[in-house]
């Protein structure tokens, strides 16, 4: 299908403007219809992909920047790191994605699309466009396990690397939850190697329920991490562990340093990102507490 096709495709079938007629908490309750899907290939042709890079370098990155205090380290992982990959991170706001896309090298970004939620980001025509347009999206369906597995092992047999969040959704409360074994699966799969990430303040910055980050520049810090590669033998639930583990060893470095964080993880003692296991709001409470402004980076980060 041609992208005029596609365009044309993407206009037909949509109520512009407002969302579907059936209340989100009456979905489960009524009868399924056929999902005719929404065309993102347009999205990844070479005038997307030009279009997208202008929006992240020229729009994007120049407001994240102005609006947050943006910190990034571990570069120096990707330089060797061969593509595609899937690149994971802990998923605490709507900023992740963005502060994702716009921190990655031009040769990593023009080939990287994020997986987003089908129910939330693909919901009405403008939010499918922009979605797919500036991250190079497609739908993943949160309530029915296989959607969106597809277009992503067909992205990755073409050469792109994908951004997925595995917890499945935004955290409530700050800390991180299980991770789904949809990465992991696919890891396995494709023997392609998985990009930890650690995205560290953006839940104090713009919490659930926020639409623009608060005031006074917030601390975010953003983590690469070395890449993982699943082993053989190894199930998707051991991966889908060590994932967990290499965004709490990132995690662990922020608050410390790289060494003691190398050595606590050799000794299994990396902490928990899990938080207390206390009432919600003492959770809510633990998760937000603000992140530091230190001086100067250390020499070896």
């Amino acid at each position: 299908m041609s992208a005029r096709d596609e365009l044309r495709e993407m206009a037909r079938g949509f109520r512009w403007g407002r969302r579907p007629m059936v209340p989100r908490s009456a979905e489960p309750h009524t009868e399924d219809r056929e999902d005719v899907g929404f065309p993102t290939d347009w999205a990844r042709t070479e005038a997307g992909v030009a279009a997208r890079q202008a929006i992240l370098q020229g729009i994007m990155h120049p407001l994240v920047r102005n609006e947050l205090s943006l910190r990034v380290y571990g570069m120096d992982h990707l330089q060797d790191a061969r593509g595609p990959v899937v690149f994971f991170s802990n998923h605490s706001s709507h900023l992740d994605a963005t502060l994702i896309l716009c921190t990655l090298p031009d040769r990593w970004q023009r080939r990287t699309a994020v997986g987003a939620a089908r129910d939330y980001f693909f919901d009405v025509w403008w939010r499918q466009a922009f979605t797919a347009l500036v991250y190079a999206g497609f739908p993943i369906d949160r309530s029915r396990g296989g959607k969106g597995i597809d277009k992503a092992r067909e992205l990755v047999r073409d050469g792109w690397s994908i951004v997925v969040f595995p917890e499945g959704t935004r955290t409530p409360d700050g800390h991180m939850q299980r991770f789904r074994h949809g990465a992991s699966r696919l890891a396995l799969e494709l023997g392609v190697g998985l990009v930890p990430i650690a995205i560290v303040g953006a839940y104090q910055a713009m919490p659930k329920g926020r639409w623009w980050p608060g005031k006074g520049r917030p601390v975010v810090t953003i983590r690469y991490g070395d890449p993982i590669y699943p082993q053989e033998g190894e199930t998707h639930q051991s991966l889908s562990l060590r994932m967990q583990q290499a965004v709490a060893r990132l995690f662990d470095e922020d608050r410390t340093t790289w060494f003691d964080a190398i050595s606590r993880a050799e000794r299994s003692e990396t902490p928990s990102l899990a938080g207390p296991v206390a009432p919600a709001w003492r959770r809510t409470w633990e998760g937000s507490r603000p992140v530091a402004r230190r001086g100067r980076p250390k020499a070896w980060e």
